[in-house]
């Protein structure tokens, strides 16, 4: 076995076993073609060679990555001409992957990280498109290399460090492009090298440390791009003037801080701007003891991470409500219909719905809108909204799945996943599936809390407790604090701690009082402590948002516990609701 300097190409089908259920043989045959008039001549003409074929899959080795990257733009331009015919959901669609990277030889065969990093870039490119690393983007022909985008730093399987992605963006009208809309209208951040302002030298690797475990950590989010620290760290010592800072990087928002150190104790403060206004979205200071420097640098890091997420989502909800609801784009329709799903009314899930749907509509294959889509299949089937309960629970499953599928990486999908297969009554899968989002990304509060619910539907009161309380603490202000409670509650309630489950049932209506459910559990908790006129009270409530409501609307809650539902039934019934 040898070692070597290699531009290598992954390439896959997308939707191959779709595909093949649809038309095995039409789409054997239109696969073969073009691989014989096209993707096989173009790499011929490119110098490439084909190490292996992998079903619908190629790994190609090229001799440099300028040969490479004219070979995949020109298969992905001619592809998009040659289906352009094809009915949208029948085409043939290539991702490709490039990588520059070292790679051992073993006969005809090529192993190593710079072959595995190629096979993950693919998996994150669009359906017609290309992602490649940031190594092999710099060598590049600057005309081609000004149609690539750079979606910063972003975290793959089975890979330690996060890698820099450029993705192309086409080069033709977008009339005729297979990707009808650009889903780079997802924000992306910037964060600056922490100014040290210690006067000590030897604080510089602390401030640097900061911002660079910040980068790591905050391209695991799946809410916005993060540009590469080789960009942000050029203004390291220099005095930076936000606005002209976000217009070089292309940075809708720049997160910057400084670090004081005074005997010993350290002083971190941080803050998140808004880089079109110059406004402040949020900023704390954070006072530690100096123990063990690596300790403090973790636990100040997730600190702002666990901070800056929701600000940063409610400063994009806000830029689309001031915007007319014509002129969304797909990310601006799952911000603004995020706000109405978080409040859980039959209303707002009506208008998330056409929200959601039009951001699918916008960019699809991307997995914008999808995920989200279903918890409105979720609300619409649990609270009977819809004409067919059961269809609905289906469609909840299917939308979360395909969500999953477009994006394998994204925590958000595979959160609202995990809590399609909970109301699947599928709990190890559940919890397969959350362990998926949180090992990408730990501090993610969402798939914390979800995690916590799983618990609380799997008869584990006490773990959910714990969990969903961890979720709080992450993430104080979180949307998705109504979903929290309403497992919390169920914990507390299968503790039989009423007391606990009434005072959180009362919070609970304060936040989201368009939602049934939360009325439900405060007037069973009244019920169960005696207070029979608060019971009435909040079932009037309850009445008003569900006037055809009855005991057996609640079976649908995906309890592992019998006896625990049972108890919920007998007070619904003692409450005077209909069978």
């Amino acid at each position: 076995m040898q070692r070597r300097l290699s531009a290598i190409l992954a390439a896959d089908m997308v939707g191959y076993s779709r595909l093949m259920g649809a038309d095995e043989a039409g789409t054997l045959e239109r696969h073969r073609r073009h691989r014989n008039e096209l993707i096989d001549p173009a790499i011929k003409a490119s110098n490439g060679r084909i190490v292996k074929t992998m079903g619908d899959g190629l790994l190609v080795e090229f001799p440099s990555v300028v040969d490479a990257a004219n070979c995949a733009v020109a298969i992905q331009t001619a592809m998009s001409e040659r289906e352009a015919d094809i009915p949208e959901d029948a085409r043939i669609r290539y991702r490709i992957g490039i990588n520059l990277g070292d790679v051992i030889t073993d006969g005809d065969d090529i192993l190593g990280d710079g072959v595995n990093i190629a096979a993950r870039l693919e998996g994150l490119a669009e359906p017609g498109g290309i992602c490649m690393s940031g190594w092999a983007h710099q060598l590049i022909d600057p005309k081609l290399r000004n149609s690539f985008q750079n979606l910063g730093l972003q975290s793959v399987k089975n890979i330690e460090k996060p890698i820099e992605v450029w993705k192309w963006t086409s080069l033709l009208p977008r009339s005729t492009a297979s990707i009808s809309t650009d889903v780079s209208d997802k924000p992306s951040i910037a964060i600056l090298p922490f100014d040290n302002m210690s006067g000590d030298p030897e604080q510089d690797f602390f401030a640097d440390g900061m911002a660079e475990d910040l980068i790591t950590e905050l391209s695991r989010m799946p809410w916005f791009y993060v540009i590469a620290r080789n960009s942000s760290f050029t203004y390291k010592g220099r005095a930076v003037d936000i606005k002209q800072a976000g217009k070089d990087l292309g940075a809708a928002y720049v997160l910057e801080g400084s670090v004081r150190k005074a005997g010993n104790r350290l002083r971190i403060t941080a803050q998140l701007i808004d880089a079109s206004s110059g406004a402040h979205v949020w900023a704390d200071r954070y006072d530690r003891e100096l123990a063990d420097i690596f300790d403090v640098q973790d636990e100040i890091t997730r600190a702002i991470i666990a901070a800056v997420t929701p600000e940063f989502i409610s400063a994009e909800v806000r830029k689309t409500r001031r915007k007319d609801s014509s002129q969304l784009n797909a990310w601006e329709c799952v911000m603004r219909g995020r706000a109405h799903i978080w409040k859980m009314s039959r209303e707002d899930g009506l208008e998330a719905r056409r929200l959601f749907q039009k951001a699918m509509e916008l960019a699809p294959g991307s997995g914008l809108g999808a995920a989200d889509l279903a918890l409105v299949h979720l609300y619409e089937a649990f609270y009977g909204w819809s004409s067919d309960r059961q269809q609905s629970f289906k469609a909840m499953l299917a939308t979360a799945q395909s969500a999953a599928d477009a994006d394998e990486n994204d925590p958000m999908a595979l959160t609202i996943l995990a809590v399609a297969q909970l109301f699947s009554r599928d709990f190890d899968s559940a919890m397969e599936t959350i362990d998926r989002a949180l090992a990408i990304s730990p501090q993610f509060a969402p798939a914390v809390g979800v995690r916590g619910s799983i618990f609380a539907c799997a008869d584990e009161p006490d773990l959910a407790v714990s969990t969903v309380k961890q979720a709080v603490r992450l993430s104080p202000q979180d949307g998705f604090m109504p979903f929290w409670y309403m497992a919390l509650w169920w914990a507390y309630h299968g503790l039989h701690d009423y007391e606990e489950a009434a005072a959180l049932a009362r919070r609970a209506c304060r936040i989201a009082p368009g939602n049934p459910s939360l009325r439900r559990q405060l007037a069973v908790s009244m019920h169960m402590l005696g207070d029979q006129e608060a019971a009435d009270n909040a079932l009037t409530e309850y009445l008003r948002l569900m006037p055809s409501a009855t005991v057996s609307d609640a079976r649908h809650i995906p309890s592992k516990n019998a006896e625990h539902l049972e108890r919920f039934l007998a007070a619904l019934r003692e409450l005077g609701l209909p069978e």
